[in-house]
């Protein structure tokens, strides 16, 4: 069974998010260096083609250099997952049927189980209160 991640250009299969986290390491990377540092035996072809798709997905830049190409993040580990995280909360809140707030209740209780949870909930009242003066001052879209 594969878990799958969302990403802008869609979604990521369990093979492409191990790609990306060789990529994410850091450096430059062919095809070849991507198969050698995956947790699993994998074929050539397979990671060739997985690297075209996270190409073609606006995930990976390729550059040519000689016959191969190098492969770099075309974005950082974080702003995947904050791109991810923002286009499930859009979702939900562009469905006007009150699916965010179990969200985010959720997003509260979850930070309350966290060490150090009176400072996570203190960040989060803080840019919950900047962002309400932004948006009264009209310096934010709505």
């Amino acid at each position: 069974m594969f878990k799958r991640f969302w990403s802008p250009g869609g979604s990521l299969g369990s093979l492409e998010r191990e790609v990306m986290d060789v990529v994410w390491s850091g450096g430059s990377y062919t095809v070849r260096d991507v198969q050698a540092r995956v947790q699993k035996p994998i074929a050539y072809t397979t990671v060739m083609t997985t690297l075209d798709r996270l190409y073609k997905k606006g995930l990976v830049i390729r550059t040519r250099s000689g016959r191969a190409f190098h492969y770099e993040p075309a974005q950082s580990r974080e702003q995947f997952e904050a791109g991810v995280a923002t286009r499930v909360v859009n979702g939900l809140i562009a469905r006007r049927t009150g699916a965010a707030m179990p969200i985010l209740s959720n997003l509260v209780d979850a930070v309350g189980r966290q060490d150090g949870a009176l400072d996570l909930l203190e960040a989060l009242e803080t840019l919950v209160r900047e962002k309400r003066r932004r948006i009264e001052r009209g310096e934010e879209d709505r």
